[in-house]
């Protein structure tokens, strides 16, 4: 199946990928373990355990997350080291990549915060206003993503070619 992909699929497809596994894990590493803000799952309203059993259940989960967002990041690789000729294709791919990311951020953000409430982005008395911002981060990635992504080359020139100016 990925030896048939075209070279357009093929990076719309590992792009996609590697952003949503990469986004995972800014969002994983930054939000629930450098910042402290929530896990994966919470089980108070501020986020923080009562109990060690529930740290270890968090921990857990997050590492579930993190393993997923690996996946994730495997498979965009593989898709993209079946092809050839892709030097032409980095914007395209680094534009579907922000596009990902972004993706992320809306899916999770709609799925975990805002329909099962599940954790939120900073949880408490603003929590409504975080969860909204990184909404639209997530819709601001995803735009610059998909205007990067499909941006056209410029014309090449074609070789030995002269420039003729009028005067």
């Amino acid at each position: 199946m990925i030896g048939r992909m075209t070279d357009r699929t093929r990076i719309v497809t590992s792009g996609l990928l590697l952003g949503l596994g990469l986004g995972g894990f800014f969002d994983g590493i930054v939000f629930h373990q450098l910042l402290g803000w929530h896990h994966m799952i919470c089980t108070t309203d501020t986020c923080k355990p009562h109990t060690v059993a529930e740290l270890e259940w968090q921990n857990f989960t997050d590492g579930l997350f993190h393993a997923a967002c690996w996946v994730l990041c495997i498979a965009g690789l593989g898709v993209l080291s079946s092809g050839d000729r892709l030097e032409r294709f980095a914007r395209p791919f680094f534009g579907w990549m922000t596009a990902g990311w972004g993706i992320f951020n809306v899916v999770e953000g709609l799925i975990d915060h805002i329909i099962l409430g599940i954790h939120h982005v900073r949880p408490g008395p603003s929590q409504g206003a975080w969860d909204i911002g990184f909404l639209v981060w997530g819709g601001l990635f995803t735009a610059l993503g998909w205007i990067i992504a499909r941006r056209r080359r410029d014309a090449p020139t074609p070789a030995g070619a002269a420039e003729h100016t009028t005067s």
